[in-house]
């Protein structure tokens, strides 16, 4: 039941990035996923089936960023935390580490979107 509802908060997250205008990870008009995580000094984490999500989340706090609503430094430590609880969900992966990764992962996502919400008039039209 847990790691179905993990898959199920995990695709919500993906739908929701989705209508936020996030690009797709083999999109290139945007900025790439890689450099992204670059930004921050740090090598491109592989985030497997996550990736998409993940980038969605990033992309949208790097838009926080660009329009001056989010600290570089802000935005290098929610990218560093998000790949350090990841890889602590890849070093032993299980139900209750997907479960985890997966309440982690939607609260950062919200997370982003907030911030990009603040900066981002097309997030706040009614």
């Amino acid at each position: 039941m847990r790691k179905l509802l993990a898959g199920v908060g995990a695709a919500s997250a993906v739908m929701l990035g989705a209508c936020v205008g996030t690009p797709s990870l083999d999109n290139s008009g945007a900025t790439s996923f890689g450099a992204l995580q670059e930004m921050c000094g740090s090598s491109p984490v592989d985030y497997g089936a996550d990736a998409q999500a993940v980038y969605s989340t990033f992309f949208d706090a790097y838009v926080a960023f660009r329009r001056k609503g989010l600290s570089k430094e802000r935005f290098c430590e929610f990218q560093a935390g998000i790949a350090q609880r990841h890889a602590a969900y890849m070093s032993n992966p299980g139900p209750q580490a997907q479960s985890a990764w997966a309440n982690f992962f939607l609260d950062q996502r919200a997370q982003a979107l907030s911030w990009r919400a603040a900066v981002d008039p097309t997030l706040r039209a009614g």
